[in-house]
């Protein structure tokens, strides 16, 4: 049932969020952004970028509460987190709903959903969407890795799940290109489409 609900919510909304055009995304070789400043985590924690970046880098996923497509994706955080920490990737999922703030996406919400859907990696709000507006993040989810010196090196889906009509991954960008790193290889596929619900930005 919960999986019918979120393929008609995804059927009902059409979501792909293309409209954010304020920031230019992060190049591929860019250095992180903002990557000192702290933001608050659902255990109560200040964690900057560098705080959270391991010996091999630092996977960033600008995530939410309630958007269909990180539903449908977010099984796969907790073998991500898993992965990331079997080999020294740092790992942290970002919250930059500044809009639904008061709502959805509270402080007390994502304690909740942590809790519910069992991540096992920090979860933290991107205060007035200052990371996500400096790295160009548009989607939830919207996946950027960075290397041991944090440069980029992959930006965009998890998996080519909602490129197919069947809605099953048959290409899994984001898990090739950490293993890749891992061992460091040049990514053979280093930016990819993002796909997901927009960013609820506050109106300036």
């Amino acid at each position: 049932m919960k999986k019918l609900s979120y393929l008609l919510a995804i059927a009902a909304t059409a979501v792909f969020a293309f409209a954010f055009t304020n920031n230019d995304m992060l190049s591929i070789g860019e250095k992180a952004p903002l990557a000192d400043v702290k933001m608050k985590d659902v255990s109560g924690k200040s964690l900057s970028l560098n705080d959270m970046k391991g010996e091999n880098g630092l996977l960033v996923i600008f995530s939410c509460n309630t958007c269909p497509f990180v539903i449908g994706w977010e099984d796969q955080y907790p073998g991500l987190g898993k992965f990331t920490k079997k080999n020294n990737i740092g790992m942290v999922l970002v919250n930059s709903n500044e809009a639904k703030r008061a709502g959805e996406d509270s402080m007390e919400e994502m304690k909740a959903h942590y809790k519910d859907a069992g991540y096992n990696t920090p979860y933290v709000i991107d205060e007035n969407h200052k990371l996500a507006d400096a790295m160009g993040g548009k989607t939830t989810p919207h996946v950027y890795l960075f290397d041991k010196d944090m440069k980029l090196v992959y930006r965009g889906a998890i998996n080519d799940k909602y490129e197919n009509k069947e809605k099953k991954a048959t290409k899994f960008y984001l898990n090739d290109a950490m293993a890749q790193l891992v061992k460091g290889q040049e990514i053979d596929n280093p930016v990819t489409t993002e796909r997901g619900c927009s960013i609820k930005r506050v109106k300036s």
